[in-house]
């Protein structure tokens, strides 16, 4: 929950990051350095993206674009590893800077278009990340404070296609988080209506026509068809696109197996983490093909390789999955872990190794319930797995 979280009541409070077409700053130089930064960013090259923006921030010291997407590469530092809190105080403090310089703008110029975007996006990202870290209060403040500014910005330059990203964000997701978790609802009091139709309609002109939003317009859409629409022939049609454009950003990647996997489509999806697992096991993994992408990789390969009948092959795969989880799971056994352990008592029993199939559902009993695990591990202590 604490995942998913991350992708659905949160992303209400992320709001545009990007600047319209006619405010940016026209120099070349300044264009081509962010549009090469952005780049780096999203194929998680992150050395590359922090010369480009601090190269920014050193030209136009006064601007606040460089400070937020040095930032940026620090929420997808982040994202890779979110149990990793280190680089909290470093993100909030880039936001920080980027607040300051807007609302010195603004004492100038209360309309000024620049300082409305980056204001608004510093505290739609600020808010994402406490409401990640489960500080849900101001999270929800961060996202009251930055929804005006991303609407005023809104009524100044309505054209502005990359202006689209934030409101298609809001209405989306403003119209879908009380239906799926009415326990917000209260909390979405203050908070305008949303329009799911139209949420999704501004986010695909966003993707198809936006400057520089155009990427993390696409990275939405396909998340939200994953999560919430359920279309995973969309989702993955998004994430082909991207992982093309980006080879090797591993959540895109990651994302491409998970759809492979909704759609049931086998072969794909060992393919998929075949090469996911690959890129893990190389002896200079790229960034991101680490623990959690080789343990989401081992699960789905063990899946899988059950669902051919390979069974003996299926354990080894599950084997090492339990292993990776043994490593990963600081707060008590995962999703992961305790799925596991359930395919591997499914195995045993089809195996004939009927004790051992029961010590492995007890196991999973003793561990927090995901899913129908309970009820899965509970009805195979009745009556054996049969294939």
């Amino acid at each position: 929950m604490r995942r998913k979280s991350f992708y659905t009541i949160l992303l209400l409070f992320f709001v545009v990051f990007s600047q319209g077409k006619a405010q940016w700053i026209t120099s070349p130089d300044f264009d081509e350095h962010t549009r090469k930064g952005i780049d780096h960013v999203y194929n998680l090259e992150f050395s590359q993206a922090d010369s480009d923006f601090y190269y920014l921030t050193r030209t136009y010291p006064d601007h606040p674009a460089g400070y937020f997407f040095l930032a940026m590469v620090d929420w997808w530092r982040i994202l890779l590893d979110l149990d990793n809190t280190s680089l909290d105080d470093q993100f909030v403090g880039d936001l920080d800077i980027v607040i300051d310089k807007c609302d010195k703008m603004l004492d100038k110029n209360p309309d000024d278009v620049i300082a409305l975007f980056f204001k608004g996006g510093a505290l739609g990202f600020r808010g994402r990340l406490r409401a990640n870290r489960g500080n849900w209060l101001r999270a929800a403040n961060d996202g009251r404070l930055a929804l005006p500014i991303v609407q005023r910005a809104y009524k100044i330059a309505p054209d502005n296609d990359d202006i689209l990203l934030g409101i298609g964000i809001y209405n989306y997701y403003a119209a879908v988080i009380p239906e799926e978790y009415p326990i917000v609802k209260p909390l979405m009091l203050i908070f305008p209506s949303g329009d799911r139709k139209k949420g999704i309609e501004q986010l695909t002109e966003a993707s198809a026509h936006a400057k520089y939003a155009a990427i993390e317009a696409s990275y939405f859409l396909m998340q939200l068809y994953y999560t919430f629409e359920h279309r995973y022939d969309k989702a993955l049609r998004i994430a082909l696109n991207l992982f093309s454009r980006f080879p090797k950003n591993v959540l895109f990647h990651r994302y491409i197996g998970r759809c492979y996997v909704n759609l049931n489509n086998a072969d794909s999806v060992l393919a998929t983490f075949n090469d996911i697992l690959a890129r893990c096991n190389a002896p200079h993994p790229l960034t991101g093909y680490g623990s959690s992408a080789r343990r989401e990789a081992l699960y789905y390969l063990g899946v899988f390789t059950m669902v051919k009948g390979k069974y003996d092959d299926a354990l080894q795969y599950f084997y090492r999955c339990d292993k990776e989880c043994r490593v990963l799971d600081n707060d008590g056994p995962s999703g992961f872990m305790a799925m596991t352990n359930l395919k591997v008592g499914m195995i045993y029993d089809v195996q004939n190794k009927r004790g051992y199939a029961v010590q492995q559902y007890r196991k999973v009993l003793q561990m927090a319930n995901f899913g129908t695990t309970h009820e899965q591990a509970e009805q195979y202590l009745r009556n054996p797995y049969k294939q």
